[in-house]
């Protein structure tokens, strides 16, 4: 008996003394030197954490510390490179959880009409941006809104007025409807003759048949005679991006669809070591799956599986078009046009048995769906798959992207299915006129079932922001701005509109980090700042913590910092020092 006390002790004696080797060593380990530290923060670590800290410290790619300035400075070698952030926010770095990245880059070298409000705005911009292109064959752009032409659709008489001696093409700002010159009509061979494809309308003239120039939804596809990006633009469009990026404070992005062949261009900057910017790509598809379109797909998610920098592992679907152009499903007709509910991509059982193969095969499904019955059909596949498949082994982390309106009493089915609910708030900018096509179109019920990010929260579902970029700006400030104050930068309307869905900042800033992270399935490596996750952060001008919200936009990004290098300095650097 005494002989197995004593074993017992010397085996608790050794396992202590293991124990606190180890904790010693970790001590030690945290005590090396480090290779970068930023202090004289105001550190929100993220992820809901209470406590600010005041400095962060990184030893290669990896956070290894985060806590006072003089904890931190103790870890200052002759080698480290000190960030002084003066007292600016520190921050994870945001994480655009639903943007067109290529898209977006391609975006930059042509007509920008996302800050064209009035249709004076929209004619000066494009006749002074083609005048000053005389090189372009072809002018293209996109960024309209609707709101300028009063409730129609622009005509090709008009952009024929803007630029007559060229064909011309802008896409609006959602993506979901084009404006044509006569010339590109004529190019793209569409006449009163030609039939409007399915889930697409090219819009004609009543009275004469001609076509107005307006095409939408998949109608879109027959502009075939505009100008294609070549690989070596869009190889450029990734760099241009990147820049842009950088320079608002984003170190992931999630593409809301693509192609194998945009990994493939990704990956080529990636083994040039240029890739500066984490990539999770969702592969587009179209209509209902098969077994042979599931076997494309995993060939290329064996190609680009699980990695920090670059992976695939999601299939985006689109569900509907969007309420502007009377497209998105709707429960009930729209306010005013009581002949249509929009246009759903998919009837129920084909939706069901897609999101079901492919939740079959471990897939995490990304559904665009703008309308409430686009919503509620989609809520509907994902319970149909839940019920058909056993659970994945990484888990459903299925996702709603958009949910622009929804009936209340699909809320609670977000949390619980756990779905997630991915929305881009700039989308929600109250629009500064009265009467504005997105409210007028569905009514003043259901636009007040607009964007309930709050109400899906309380309901404990999961909320990821994105910009939709470019659809929407790209800077994540305008979007923080947008929800925690459900008003225009301006402050309109008073009081906010829709008031109780106003989210606390850290709330809304967990949306771009922390949430975004666990809807991309990478939680485990970054959205946060703790021990031994991957350092990509961003340093503020200002400390947005302090005062009031309204004020989140005058702040700036001063320093972006990705896999622990300094990817992005303001300069000259106004607020923050880098020695």
């Amino acid at each position: 008996m005494a002989a197995r006390i004593t074993a017992y002790l010397v085996a608790c004696i050794v396992g202590v003394t293991l124990i606190a080797g180890l904790i010693v060593g970790a001590q030690r380990a945290d005590d090396d030197a480090v290779d970068l530290i930023v202090i004289n923060g105001k550190v929100y670590a993220g992820g809901g954490s209470e406590a600010m800290a005041e400095a962060v410290a990184i030893r290669g790619n990896k956070v290894v510390r985060v806590g006072s300035n003089r904890d931190i400075q103790r870890l200052r070698r002759a080698q480290t490179t000190i960030i002084d952030a003066r007292g600016g926010a520190v921050m994870p770095g945001f994480n655009d959880a639903h943007a067109h990245f290529i898209s977006g880059g391609l975006s930059l070298d042509q007509i920008n009409l996302l800050d064209a409000t009035t249709l004076d705005q929209i004619k000066d911009t494009v006749r002074i941006w083609s005048e000053a292109h005389p090189e372009r064959v072809w002018i293209t752009g996109r960024g309209w809104y609707y709101q300028p032409f009063a409730g129609s659709l622009p005509t090709r008489q008009l952009l024929d007025t803007l630029v007559p001696d060229r064909p011309a093409y802008l896409v609006a700002y959602d993506g979901h409807t084009g404006w044509a010159n006569s010339k590109a009509l004529k190019l793209a061979g569409i006449t009163r003759h030609t039939r409007s494809p399915k889930n697409g309308v090219i819009v004609k003239d009543r009275r004469t048949g001609e076509p107005t120039g307006a095409l939408k939804e998949a109608a879109m596809a027959l502009m075939t005679a505009a100008p294609q990006p070549t690989t070596e633009d869009r190889i450029a469009a990734i760099r241009a991006g990147l820049v842009e990026a950088h320079r608002v404070g984003i170190t992931s992005v999630q593409n809301a669809g693509g192609t194998a062949e945009d990994l493939e261009l990704y990956d080529a900057l990636r083994k040039r070591g240029e890739l500066t910017l984490r990539v999770y790509q969702a592969l587009s598809a179209s209509g209902v799956i098969g077994e042979a379109e599931l076997n494309t797909l995993a060939a290329v998610r064996e190609r680009f599986g699980d990695d920090p920098l670059l992976k695939t592992g999601a299939v985006k679907l689109i569900a509907d078009g969007v309420i502007e152009s009377h497209t998105a499903a709707m429960l009930a007709p729209y306010h005013n046009q009581p002949n249509t509910s929009g246009d759903p991509r998919y009837t129920q059982e084909q939706l069901n048995k897609t999101v079901t193969l492919l939740d079959r095969e471990g897939w995490q499904v990304m559904t665009h769906a703008i309308g409430d019955a686009a919503v509620r059909m989609t809520l509907d596949a994902y319970e149909a798959a839940v019920n058909a498949n056993p659970a994945p082994e990484r888990g459903r982390r299925h996702r709603v992207e958009h949910l622009e309106t929804i009936d209340p009493a699909d809320i609670p089915r977000f949390g619980k299915l756990g779905v997630i609910a991915s929305m881009a708030p700039v989308h929600a900018t109250p629009s500064p006129t009265p009467g504005d096509v997105w409210s007028t179109n569905i009514g003043a019920e259901r636009a007040a079932h607009g964007w309930l990010w709050a109400s899906i929260v309380k309901a404990s579902g999961r909320l990821a922001f994105g910009s939709d970029w470019p659809v929407m700006t790209l800077d994540p400030l305008m979007g923080l701005q947008v929800a925690v104050n459900r008003t225009t930068v301006e402050g309109l309307p008073e009081g906010g509109w829709l008031p109780a869905e106003r989210l606390s900042l850290r709330k809304a800033i967990d949306a771009y980090t922390s949430d975004a992270s666990w809807a991309s399935y990478d939680e485990q490596r970054k959205g946060v700042l703790a021990r031994d996750m991957l350092a990509d952060l961003v340093v503020m001008s200002d400390d947005i913590f302090e005062g009031p919200t309204t004020r989140i936009t005058e702040a700036y990004v001063v320093v972006t910092i990705v896999d622990g290098k300094v990817v992005y300095r303001r300069d000259p650097p106004d607020t923050t020092s880098i020695q």
